[in-house]
C-alpha cells in the first residue's frame, strides 16, 4: 500500500523552522486562540482571507494563502492554508475524515510536503476533542491513499505533518493511523487483480497481519474434505487453484474469553461458473473477495493498536470458474453441517462458501456473535442503490449497534427483513434446501435465509455489501478503485463491545 504521511507530535506549539505550510483550523465562522493570535501577527490576513465572499464557513473548505516575506532575520512559513472544520455543534466523526482527506488532495494539488498543525480548541464539540485529532489524521492518511501497482505517474503524494497543541491526544492519533492501515490494506486485497491474488497465495498478502501479531492458519484442500466442507469444494472444484479457509485469530492481553467471529466471502475471481457471466458483469469481479478484505483488514487495525478485544476471522477462499470439474445447476452438495443443497445457479457461490464457513465459526469457534460480510447480491444494490448497503440480523441488539456504528462512521447500512416466510421458497424436494429461491424477485432476504440456517442459533448478522466495494469515480474518502468499505465499521463496533 502507498499511505505516505508522517505524523510528528511535538511538545510544544514551536514549529520546525523549515515547514513551508501551517495548516490553520478554523471552526465555522471562528478561529482557536493560537490562530487568533497568529492572525494578529499578519495584520489580520488569515481574517480577511476568509471574510470573502466566496467563503462559506462549510465543513471542509480551504482557504489557501501565500503569505508575504517575514521581516528581516525572521523565518516562517510562505503559505498558510485555513482548514475549516464546521460548527463545533454539528461536527461528526465523518465530517471529520472527509475534511482530512480534502487536505491530503489539496496538498497534493500545491505540491506541499511539509507542514505544521496546531490543535487547541478547547470549547465543547459534537466530536470529543481528543477524537477530532485522530479523525483529522484518519481522513489524512486515507485520502492520500494509492495502489502500488497503479501508473508509474500517479505515486502516493509524501506528507510530513509536524502536530503541536494540548488538544492532540497521541494515543487517539495512534488507533487512528493503526486504523487507516487496515482500510489501506483492504483496498490492496480489492485492488490486486486475479492475476496477482488468488487461492494458492492470498495468505502470502496477510503478511502485516502476522507481524503485528495476529495467528493464522490455513486449511488446505484435504484438511476441507475431512470437515465435509462440500459446498466451499464445490464451488472452487472449477479452478486449477483449490480453495483455501483461512483462519485469523487476535486477542487482546484483557480481552473475554469468548470470541466475537468474523466471516468474509472471498471469491477472488468470480466467473460465474457454467452460469457465466457477461463481460460487464465479470470485469469487476476481482472484488468479489472485498468481504474477506474487510475482516483483514479490521484485524490489522486491531492488532496494531492492541485493541481489548477477542477476534476471530474465518476467510472462504476460492475461485468460482467454468470448466469440465465445476459444479452444475441440479447437484446435490452436501455441506459440513450435514445439510444437502440443490445447486440451482452457479453464480451464486457466494452463499455456497459462507455456509461452510459460518458452520465452522459457529460450531469450532464458541463465539458470542457472528458477523458475516460479503459482496453477495445484485439485488441489494438495486434496492439500496448507492447510499446503503444491506443488513440482516437475527439479534436486534447485535443489528442496532451495527446501524450505530455506521452512522458515526459513514459505512451506512439499512436492515432488511429476515422472515421465516423467506424460507418457504428455499424448501427442495430431493435436498433440505434450495440454494437459490424459486423466484428470481427478492434473492437478498432469500440468500439472507439460505445463510441463516448455518449461523446455528447464534447471534448473527448478515453484511450484503454487494456494490460497495469498487468506486468507479472519486469519492470524498477514497479515489475511484477499491474503497476497503467495512473496516471503518468493524473497527468502531469492536471497539464499542
Amino acid at each position: 500500500m502507498l499511505m505516505s504521511v508522517e505524523t510528528i507530535f511535538l511538545n510544544a506549539p514551536d514549529f520546525p523552522r523549515q515547514a513551508d505550510v501551517r495548516i490553520v483550523l478554523r471552526f465555522g465562522a471562528r478561529f482557536a486562540a493560537h490562530a487568533s493570535e497568529w492572525d494578529r501577527e499578519l495584520d489580520g490576513a488569515l481574517s480577511r482571507s476568509c471574510a470573502l465572499p466566496a467563503c462559506t464557513c462549510a465543513s471542509g473548505e480551504i482557504v489557501d494563502i501565500l503569505l508575504p516575506p517575514p521581516p528581516p532575520n525572521q523565518v516562517r512559513e510562505r503559505r498558510a492554508v485555513v482548514l475549516n472544520l464546521g460548527n463545533p455543534a454539528e461536527m461528526t466523526a465523518l465530517s471529520l475524515m472527509q475534511a482530512g482527506a480534502k487536505l491530503a488532495r489539496f496538498l497534493e494539488s500545491v505540491k506541499e510536503s511539509r507542514v505544521t498543525l496546531l490543535h487547541d480548541w478547547k470549547e465543547t464539540c459534537a466530536v470529543a476533542r481528543h477524537e477530532l485529532s485522530g479523525r483529522l489524521l484518519l481522513g489524512l492518511q486515507l485520502g492520500n491513499y494509492r495502489f502500488a501497482l497503479m501508473g508509474k505517474q500517479d505515486k502516493a503524494h509524501a506528507i510530513e505533518i509536524f502536530v503541536s497543541g494540548e488538544e492532540w491526544d497521541v494515543d487517539s492519533a495512534s488507533r487512528f493511523t493503526s486504523l487507516a492501515e487496515g482500510v489501506c490494506l483492504a483496498r490492496d486485497l480489492v485492488n490486486y487483480p486475479a492475476s496477482h491474488l488468488h487461492p494458492d497465495n492470498f495468505a502470502d498478502y496477510l503478511a502485516p497481519l502476522a507481524a503485528a501479531g495476529v495467528a493464522i492458519e490455513e486449511l488446505q484442500e484435504e484438511q476441507l474434505k475431512q470437515l465435509g466442507m462440500g459446498a466451499l469444494l464445490a464451488v472452487g472444484g472449477g479452478s486449477a487453484r483449490k480453495p483455501r479457509l483461512l483462519l485469523l485469530r487476535y486477542c487482546g492481553k484483557n480481552a473475554p474469553e469468548q470470541p466475537l467471529a468474523l466471516v468474509g466471502k472471498g471469491i477472488c475471481f468470480d466467473a460465474g461458473g457454467l452460469c457465466i457471466k457477461t463481460t460487464r458483469q465479470m470485469f469487476p469481479m476481482r472484488g468479489d473477495m472485498a468481504g474477506a478484505a474487510a475482516v483483514a483488514g479490521t484485524l490489522l487495525a486491531l492488532a496494531r493498536q492492541q485493541a481489548n478485544v477477542h477476534v476471530v476471522g474465518i476467510l472462504a477462499i476460492a475461485e468460482n470458474l467454468p470448466s469440465a470439474t465445476s459444479y452444475k445447476p441440479g447437484d446435490i452438495i452436501e455441506s459440513a453441517s450435514g445439510r444437502t443443497i440443490e445447486v440451482y445457479d452457479t453464480d451464486c457461490e457466494g452463499r455456497m462458501v459462507l455456509c461452510d464457513a459460518l458452520h465452522y465459526a459457529a460450531t469450532r469457534c464458541n463465539p458470542s456473535a457472528i458477523i458475516d460480510l460479503a459482496t453477495l447480491t445484485y439485488s441489494v444494490m438495486q434496492g439500496l442503490g448507492p447510499v446503503f448497503a444491506g443488513l440482516f440480523a437475527s439479534d436486534d441488539k447485535l443489528a442496532q449497534t451495527l446501524l450505530a456504528a455506521g452512522e458515526r462512521t459513514g459505512e451506512r447500512f439499512w436492515r432488511l427483513p429476515l422472515d421465516s416466510a423467506y424460507d418457504e421458497g428455499l424448501r427442495s424436494p430431493v435436498a433440505d434446501l434450495r440454494q437459490h429461491a424459486k423466484t428470481d424477485d427478492g434473492d437478498a432476504p432469500y440468500a439472507a435465509a439460505f445463510l441463516k440456517h448455518f449461523a446455528e442459533s447464534v447471534p448473527w448478522a448478515h453484511l450484503d455489501i454487494a456494490g460497495k466495494e469498487l468506486l468507479e469515480e472519486d469519492a470524498p474518502l477514497a479515489r475511484a478503485g477499491a474503497s476497503g468499505f467495512g473496516v471503518l465499521l468493524l473497527e468502531e463496533w469492536l471497539n464499542g463491545q
